[in-house]
């Protein structure tokens, strides 16, 4: 239901309200959960909006922007109600409202999304009202993202008191400050003496102190603000005090986890609340048919809830499905043999994009389709089976390359690059600012300048080589596959959701750990009618201590439906999609035949083994199940 009004007088501006969800809202009904919609009224125009109705919920998502034409005096009224009682009497259904009268308006505008506190209509109604809502305002010719929810509670109830606060009387700001503006267009403030952000003016603390008659406003999560090399600034660091190198890393790691947890936060109020997104394939054709189908979907279509199903098995997809769909599919679409992808090195095998991908005239087709599948599982908490070159994940951060970049991807180029810059090369070395490389065989040259092939490297201008061939090296020819690959993640991932990440995080964000901890497994197993002294435990771990770390990864792979570790370790192992937090590795000892394989439930991360009467036996039978057995089933 909407009514835009009339108004239109050149004293008016257009703003775009958008209303993005309510939380926490209060339950009135012992039985039953409201039906909440959200209604905004512009005071005295005539311009009148209502959301979508959400039902049963406390939690209620919207994402539903409206024009509203807002004069000098004007002012917004967004209350929140519960459509199953407001049919009842006058003001039945009340869940409670904002008033955003006119100076709060143009604070408010085009500074992202703000999560506000709901109040009542009368401060004498004796309803109870609890909870916020998360609102952006921005001036029509400003609309983008809406940038980080903000908690602005308290920032209402000072109206009276910072309205009449101009430039002017704020002064210029302390020393060390320095004031910015995000991708979206937000201004935030850096603190240089303590390394750390806030969105709030520190200069409105001082006014605020100095007529006692505010409460101080809630800061937006901080950042560490770090160099391009020193991090990707932190959400969460504190004040920027000594500590040993032990409460560095204890802090950056804490730090990481809960940037982790904003993320995901973010990603969450994206997802739909109805409606899933569907894949169905064969294991034969797992490329091919996953190609088709999530290239046919939109990127909303693919932000539904996941799953997947193998054509010819009766499987639920409670996670683990997905988590063998995605590790199958990484294993053939990452694979060099297709030509989308190359080894850095021939004996470094972390991945990079193939300059010579053009031999398939769909290939940035086809590396769109790897974006959104690489953004496919951050969004739905799953992990990329495949490892890329560092550089790579600096470039999906916009970050420059560097000349130290290639140090883990080629060695022996780095090395040589650097002795370049570290002896004189007068009438040592005959190069010219032209390079060779090897394309299906055949030797094709590159000038890095116009006419390069003509221009020697000398002493003055051997910095400049460096430079332009290190950009090369990362960059040759791959500019059009790298960013269909970005757009297709950037369609699920927003790009500036990823600010606070370092090229490191990200790299851990996509693909998890690697490497297996044994111990933190250990730790971080549950038991189910067993003990850690049972026979079969202790063989479980003795069998697992002898593997290879590649046949471990299978063991893995084959209990919980991937090779990959999330990066707080095996205690943050996910499970069933519907649980409500981590699902531990399980190893549940059942009353089976001896002769019976060990069965796995990847959807809850578990391995249910027979009581084997031997170490051998046990070996021999998880060996089998593990290399030898694919496929899902319903109990």
């Amino acid at each position: 239901m909407s009514n835009p009004g009339t108004r239109r007088n050149g004293s008016s501006i257009k703003i775009r309200l958008t209303v993005l969800c309510a939380k926490n809202l209060a339950k009135k009904d012992f039985f039953r959960l409201p039906d909440p919609f959200a209604k905004v009224v512009v005071d005295g125009s005539g311009q009148c909006h209502s959301t979508d109705t959400v039902k049963s919920t406390l939690d209620p998502k919207w994402n539903q922007h409206y024009d509203l034409y807002i004069g000098k005096t004007d002012s917004i009224t967004i209350s929140i109600w519960n459509h199953k009682k407001i049919h009842k009497r006058q003001g039945a259904g009340f869940l409670g409202c904002i008033r955003l009268l006119s100076n709060a308006i143009s604070r408010l505008k085009d500074t992202g999304y703000q999560r506000l506190d709901l109040c009542k209509l009368n401060p004498s109604d004796s309803d109870a009202v609890r909870g916020q809502i998360v609102v952006s305002l921005q001036t029509r010719d400003r609309i983008g993202s809406g940038g980080p929810v903000v908690d602005c509670r308290g920032l209402l109830e000072n109206d009276g008191d910072l309205a009449s606060v101009s430039c002017e009387e704020l002064g210029p700001l302390p020393v060390g400050w320095e004031v910015r503006s995000t991708v979206s267009g937000r201004i935030y403030f850096v603190d240089h003496n303590n390394r750390t952000t806030q969105f709030t003016d520190p200069r409105l603390h001082t006014i605020i102190s100095q007529q006692s008659q505010v409460k101080e406003s809630s800061q937006a999560p901080q950042m560490d603000v770090g160099g391009e090399e020193g991090g990707g600034g932190g959400v969460g660091g504190g004040g920027g005090g000594g500590g040993g190198d032990g409460d560095v890393a204890a802090r950056y790691e804490r730090d990481l986890v809960h940037k982790l947890k904003l993320l995901r936060h973010e990603l969450s109020l994206q997802q739909p609340q109805a409606g899933h997104c569907r894949i169905e394939v064969s294991r034969e054709e797992i490329f091919e048919e996953s190609y088709r189908q999530i290239m046919k979907m939109r990127p909303k279509d693919l932000k539904k809830r996941l799953m997947v199903k193998f054509r010819g098995e009766e499987g639920l997809d409670y996670g683990g499905v997905a988590r063998e769909w995605l590790y199958l599919l990484c294993h053939e679409m990452l694979n060099p043999y297709y030509g989308l992808f190359q080894y850095s090195t021939d004996n470094i095998y972390t991945l990079q994009i193939n300059p010579d991908s053009s031999i398939n005239p769909d290939h940035l087709s086809y590396f769109h389709f790897v974006g959104r599948v690489m953004g496919l599982a951050v969004f739905h908490g799953h992990y990329i089976n495949g490892s890329f070159t560092l550089p790579f994940y600096k470039q999906l951060l916009g970050k420059p390359i560097q000349l130290n970049d290639l140090e883990t991807t080629d060695p022996e180029l780095h090395k040589s690059l650097v002795w370049i810059l570290e002896n004189d090369i007068t009438s040592v070395l005959d190069h010219t600012f032209c390079v060779e490389h090897n394309a299906f065989g055949k030797f094709l040259q590159h000038e890095l300048k116009p006419n390069g092939r003509n221009i020697p490297v000398t002493e003055e201008n051997k910095k400049e080589y460096v430079r332009l061939y290190v950009n090369w090296r990362f960059m040759r020819g791959i500019e059009a596959q790298f960013l269909a690959l970005q757009k297709g993640f950037s369609e699920l991932i927003p790009q500036h959701l990823l600010k606070p990440f370092d090229h490191k995080e990200l790299e851990l964000i996509i693909g998890g750990l690697g490497k297996i901890d044994l111990a933190d497994w250990k730790t971080n197993t549950r038991l189910k009618h067993c003990t850690s002294e049972s026979n079969v435990v202790r063989w479980f771990w003795q069998a697992v201590e002898a593997f290879s770390e590649e046949r471990r990864g299978r063991l893995l792979q084959f209990v919980t439906g991937s090779t990959r570790v999330p990066l707080q370790g095996f205690k943050a192992l996910q499970g069933s999609t519907g649980s409500a937090g981590p699902r531990l590795f399980t190893i549940h000892l059942i009353d089976a035949n001896t002769d019976n394989l060990p069965k796995a439930h990847t959807c809850f991360n578990r391995i249910d083994i027979p009581p084997y009467e031997s170490y051998e036996k046990l070996y021999e039978k998880l060996l089998t199940a593990v290399e030898e057995t694919c496929g899902f089933a319903v109990e």
